[in-house]
């Protein structure tokens, strides 16, 4: 079997728990440096002689003008943590950040980091930008457009033709044909679901929509498109 295949239903409950204890992992060693960090710094501070005892009992003020510099960041660690707890989405998902589309690396308490899949770059976001960020389930629809005097025996099998096709292609889990969703003055428009690995979608798209102008090429459908009659007087 190929390494490229898509993991099974069966094992797909075994790699989402090593994705969150992965996640888990990487939020704790966050949390646990952050503590480390700033134990360190009060430890250094009392062997420089300085009471960090009467220093932390006079934070009050001090802490409501830190707090206003530091607001984004508290935002980042309290939406960082709210992205764990709530299953917002795990290390090894496939999120979507304005263009950025990429695999997630690492959910820090400030960032998470992901790798995008068209330039390969690493791109971090901030924690408090969760409501901007997308999920990508790795569910495809494209439309398969069919004349409209083709017979609807006729268009069952070709449309069993480009699902059986597009179900060959690498990545691909499964292939729905849900129908006829709309048509046009040139057109019956049939939907076809595919899913695939969220990480290969942009290239199973056109993967598929190869496929469709393929199969219809081979049964010598031409593409609908509109046509404008003009009528002259003589």
């Amino acid at each position: 079997m190929s390494d490229n295949n898509p993991p099974s239903k069966s094992s797909k409950p075994k790699i989402i728990s090593v994705k969150k204890r992965k996640t888990y992992l990487r939020m704790l060693r966050s949390i646990v440096v952050a503590v480390i960090l700033i134990v360190a710094i009060l430890i250094v501070l009392q062997l420089f002689g300085i009471n960090v005892s009467s220093m932390l009992a006079g934070v009050g003020i001090a802490s409501i003008i830190i707090g206003f510099a530091l607001q984004d960041a508290m935002k980042d660690i309290f939406r960082g943590l709210e992205i764990v707890s709530d299953n917002y989405y795990d290390i090894g998902d496939v999120i979507k950040f304005n263009e950025n589309v990429g695999q997630v690396l690492s959910i820090n308490l400030r960032t998470t980091k992901i790798q995008d899949i068209n330039t390969m770059n690493i791109v971090s976001i901030a924690n408090r930008n969760i409501n901007q960020v997308e999920v990508v389930t790795g569910y495809i629809y494209l439309s398969a457009p069919l004349p409209l005097r083709i017979k609807p025996a006729g268009a069952d099998l070709v449309m069993k033709e480009i699902a059986d096709k597009i179900q060959e292609l690498p990545n691909v889990t499964s292939v729905i044909s849900q129908g006829v969703t709309s048509i046009t003055n040139s057109s019956l428009n049939y939907q076809l679901q595919i899913t695939c690995d969220p990480m290969n979608q942009l290239q199973t798209r056109r993967d598929s929509l190869g496929v469709i102008v393929s199969v219809l090429a081979s049964h010598k459908i031409l593409l609908p498109y509109n046509q404008l009659d003009i009528h002259t007087k003589k």
